[in-house]
């Protein structure tokens, strides 16, 4: 049996560096935590405290996502438990409910059970209290990487956003309207938004301003008659497919039709989109493989300490029936 001292002597460390760095409880610089857990992957060693601090239990990583009611979160969320069970670690799952505030506590919460990693989905990486740099190997999953956590899986949301303009900007509309969950509680949501706004301005077009609503609820209880009440738009994109969804039901309220009316698109690619009729106009995001691939990641870095890494996963624009030429 591998023991720590072995480890030790081949990360070319004492004794008692080894076991901070495994056990994540001291000041180990980044360089040497990964010598150290090279060296126990090389070794086949596992200290008996590594899973939840109790001896025969298997080893864990924790998952931070925003909502686990939200299609979305849960297409990952079941990939990465594919991949962890495959390499014998459980999954320990918490969420934020879109809150910044609740993030910390979420990501407190996780480490309890001292995981082998981390994989989190925050509000915005750039001023998320939760992310500190005592953290063990972490992956951002759908967030841009920073200078202190480079190792993130995401898609080109502005680009995508981007895209979709330009799209219905193709067909003819001009007033289009942007309908987001709050930008302070999704980067992701902004940074479509964004590349709204690019394409917008790039066609000489004003951008008109964003309805903004919460994430958690109201979505089939939508009022869009003030933005409707002067100059209505010929297109409305909504942030997401479950906000597209509960913006056509709005229009419906009003005695409007989609698309014949008013044109609607969204973003992620839900199966429910899919299944309406007609089919919504939206930007497929590879929410499954992303999952899969921040697991993989994680596991590379936690177990071989390979160096961090940023994996950009392609979308696909789909056009479907709510959206038509005027």
């Amino acid at each position: 049996m591998t023991t720590l001292q072995q480890v030790a002597i081949r990360a070319g460390c004492s004794l008692a560096t080894a076991s901070r760095a495994l056990n994540r409880n001291g000041n180990v610089s980044d360089r040497m935590a990964r010598r150290v857990r090279r060296a126990a992957a090389e070794l086949g060693y596992r200290p008996i405290n590594s899973a939840a601090g109790r001896p025969g239990q298997r080893p864990v990583v924790g998952v931070l996502i925003p909502s686990i009611t939200n299609p979305v979160f849960a297409s990952s969320l079941s990939s990465i438990q594919n991949r962890m069970l495959v390499a014998g670690h459980g999954v320990l799952i918490a969420q934020s409910n879109y809150d910044p505030a609740r993030e910390a506590d979420a990501v407190a919460s996780l480490l309890n059970d001292r995981p082998t990693g981390l994989i989190l989905t925050v509000c915005d990486p750039a001023t998320s209290v939760a992310l500190t740099s005592s953290l063990p190997p972490t992956v951002l999953l759908n967030n841009m990487p920073t200078s202190l956590f480079p190792a993130a899986v995401t898609v080109d949301n502005r680009g995508a956003g981007r895209e979709l303009t330009q799209m219905l900007v193709g067909l003819g509309h001009r007033r289009i309207l942007f309908v987001s969950g709050n930008f302070a509680a999704s980067d992701r949501a902004r940074r479509r938004h964004e590349g709204y706004r690019d394409a917008m301005i790039k066609n000489g077009i004003a951008p008109l301003e964003a309805v903004e609503i919460s994430f958690l609820n109201g979505y089939d209880q939508l009022d869009l008659s003030a933005a409707l009440a002067t100059a209505p738009p010929t297109a409305i994109i909504a942030s997401n497919d479950l906000l597209a969804l509960g913006v056509i039901s709005a229009l419906r309220r009003e005695g409007l039709s989609v698309p014949r009316d008013i044109s609607v698109a969204g973003f992620d690619g839900i199966a429910i989109g899919r299944l309406m009729d007609p089919p919504l106009t939206t930007v497929e995001m590879p929410d499954a493989s992303m999952g899969a691939a921040a697991a993989s990641l994680l596991l590379d870095m936690a177990e071989n300490a390979a160096p961090a890494r940023h994996l950009d996963v392609a979308y696909m624009l789909r056009r479907g029936g709510t959206v038509r030429a005027i």
